[in-house]
């Protein structure tokens, strides 16, 4: 074992810790993943059905456990909206179990676009699009259609001086082979993006700003 080894955990208020790194684990692991589950804790992905998913697969994570809360204080109804059944969480995050039980996060369940019905994780291509010199920081957000349900819009706060078109950005990710499903849009230049105080984009103020504009 390496001195000083960096290990990841995984919580929430609900719970304790719900999964964290050991010493000895593989360096990759330790890096790239949040560990397996801890002690008396059961971890597992399921689709948007509630299906229990198969290693590598992305799908909504639930815990169920020891130091899983019983519930909300005086919140039957947020209670039982937050539990699947036999005891299991419903965490809200989105994530991938591999065939050994580490736990790789990959976004939250209310963050994925559903484009007539097709889903997906907006977050890798925000990655794609970061590389963008144009582009200080960005997020992927729905907006309504009469249509499709929802369409995609990249909200972006460009660097001081530049400029950025839709045909850029397709063009990008074109070039990376990304399914057309997956392209934003519409554009949405901010001046600034709504921020938490961990400095985490506020999606729900971004959509809230596109359900009050037309494109």
């Amino acid at each position: 074992m390496e001195h000083g080894a960096v290990i990841q955990l995984w919580g929430m208020s609900e719970l304790q810790a719900g999964a964290f790194g050991r010493p000895d684990d593989p360096k990759e692991a330790r890096f790239r993943t949040a560990g397996r589950a801890s002690e008396a804790t059961e971890l597992r992905t399921v689709d948007g059905d509630g299906n229990l998913l198969p290693a590598g697969k992305e799908g909504e994570l639930q815990v169920r456990g020891a130091s899983v809360f019983a519930g909300y204080l005086n919140n039957a109804v947020e209670t039982d909206a937050a539990f699947a059944g036999d005891g299991w969480f419903r965490t809200g995050d989105l994530a991938i179990l591999d065939a050994a039980g580490f736990l790789t996060l990959t976004g939250r369940v209310k963050e994925v676009i559903n484009r007539g019905g097709v889903k997906y994780n907006p977050l890798d291509i925000e990655a794609i699009l970061t590389g963008l010199d144009a582009i200080e920081a960005c997020a992927i957000v729905p907006y309504p259609d009469a249509d499709l349900g929802e369409r995609a819009c990249l909200c972006v706060q460009l660097h001081n001086g530049n400029s950025l078109t839709l045909e850029q950005v397709t063009d990008l990710l074109h070039d990376q082979g990304i399914a057309k499903f997956k392209w934003p849009e519409r554009l949405e230049i901010v001046d600034a993006m709504p921020l938490t105080p961990t400095r985490k984009i506020m999606r729900g103020r971004l959509k809230q700003r596109l359900a009050d504009t037309k494109p």
